[in-house]
């Protein structure tokens, strides 16, 4: 049930298997391991190691057979703040590597969640107030949550603005959806004739295009083309401008 979770967390299909068994069994030997967790027995002694490695896992000895029992599984939490201490640790030198290698101009595309994850984390490093035309709250799709609650909390904190250009649509199927964020959104709606399935983002150098979002709807197939031009970037910022005076009112 849990495995995928665990393996995550750096375990192996092995590790993760044999851990939730000790977890949900207790003590026991290698025999019984291997037949409720039901990996091969010359691999079991292998994961066991590594769980007893990683403080995961650890050993009774016995006059007949060792016996092998999980750790509190609170020590997953220790696990997680490890990896994110040696993360720290070499992060600022992979920065400024990224950083120096970063073109002037480029263009890339991603997909999916993941992909909106990825803008995020660019919004949140470039630090600039971000325009957006043709919004449909399509960042407050479900399986967003938990990435959304944290990216606004840093916005928020960063001092981070949207300014942004709603489809009508919006305006009358969530009424109140605009009003939610005081202070760190202003709005206005476009003309009805305007809705589309695109969006388009602006912040500091980059333009991103979306295509295939609904109202508060994204999917795995949703894909966001990115570009990274000083001048392109402040067009859109022109013409969002000028589109921002011709628009209604957020009443």
């Amino acid at each position: 049930m849990y495995q995928e979770t665990l393996e995550k967390l750096g375990l192996s299909p092995n590790e993760a298997k044999i851990y939730e068994t000790l977890v949900e069994h207790g003590e026991m030997g290698v025999s019984q391991v291997t037949s409720l967790a039901q990996v091969h027995r010359r691999n079991a002694y292998d994961a066991i190691r590594r769980l007893i490695d990683k403080g995961l896992c650890f050993e009774i000895l016995s006059a007949k057979e060792n016996i092998y029992n999980a750790v509190d599984p609170g020590k997953l939490s220790e696990l997680v703040a490890d990896q994110q201490l040696e993360v720290d640790k070499i992060l600022p030198d992979l920065m400024k590597k990224f950083n120096r290698r970063v073109a002037g101009e480029e263009a890339y595309i991603y997909r999916g969640y993941e992909g909106q994850k990825n803008i995020w984390r660019e919004i949140l490093r470039v630090s600039k107030d971000v325009y957006i035309i043709g919004a449909k709250a399509q960042w407050f799709d479900p399986k967003l949550d938990a990435s959304r609650a944290a990216f606004y909390r840093e916005t928020k904190r960063k001092k981070i603005k949207f300014h942004l250009l709603y489809d009508a649509e919006i305006k009358t199927k969530l009424p109140t959806f605009a009003h939610d964020y005081p202070g760190l959104m202003e709005h206005r709606y476009l003309p009805k004739e305007s809705s589309s399935t695109a969006i388009i983002v602006t912040f500091g150098d980059y333009v991103v295009m979306y295509a295939g979002v609904g109202i508060l709807k994204m999917s795995d197939n949703t894909v966001f083309f990115v570009i990274k031009s000083a001048e392109l970037a402040e067009g859109y910022r022109a013409w969002f401008k000028n589109m921002w005076e011709q628009s209604k009112e957020n009443k």
